[in-house]
């Protein structure tokens, strides 16, 4: 891969990875709820579950989807029906604080796995390989995913401690209801352009 083609790899991977999606909401939502450290395993999470999907769809697993196409659909109604209870989830956080009664944060391998329903992580993933390892060969797409983790790590990240400086602001009661409650539909919003 020439210095061009890094370059244009590297600015689709950190555009696509500090926008808003599923994952970025979550994480600031959690930063806000639940903290840094405590929201630790989710980032961990999101960003080693994302890089090994990124890795599995460039070596093709997603032709699956082209031999059952019913899987297809299936996964889709998964993501829809997931996004939506954790929508709901969102919308109803409690309280701030480390010690939130009865309630945890996305673990690590929650986060993992939520990568196979996550519709905009199976559109960045899909659209990396298509165009920037399209032969599939394994340094190719290992090569793609090394530049996403580096370029798509500090964007999670930053939405996380983005949460965590927002404690503050939402310490009272009403707005983190109110802020809960808009993260909620902004994480139906963000998926449904990708399901429809």
């Amino acid at each position: 891969m020439n210095i061009d083609m890094l370059v244009a790899l590297s600015v689709f991977c950190l555009v696509s990875s500090i926008t808003p999606g599923p994952n970025n909401l979550m994480l600031l939502s959690s930063g806000i709820n639940f903290g840094l450290r405590r929201s630790l395993g989710h980032l961990f999470g999101v960003a080693l579950g994302f890089n090994a999907m990124v890795i599995l769809v460039g070596i093709g697993v997603s032709q699956v989807f082209e031999v059952y196409p019913t899987s297809y659909l299936v996964l889709k109604y998964l993501s829809i029906t997931y996004l939506l209870y954790l929508a709901y989830k969102i919308a109803n956080s409690g309280s701030l604080g480390d010690e939130k009664e009865g309630q945890k944060p996305i673990s690590f391998a929650q986060a993992v796995l939520f990568q196979w329903v996550n519709p905009k992580a199976w559109t960045m993933a899909l659209s990396v390989n298509a165009v920037y390892a399209p032969d599939q060969t394994l340094t190719a797409v290992l090569l793609v995913s090394a530049v996403f983790f580096l370029c798509n790590f500090p964007a999670i990240t930053l939405w996380l401690v983005a949460g965590q400086g927002m404690k503050r602001l939402l310490s009272v009661p009403a707005r983190l209801k109110a802020f809960n409650f808009a993260m909620a539909i902004l994480l139906i919003g963000s998926f449904i352009p990708m399901v429809v």
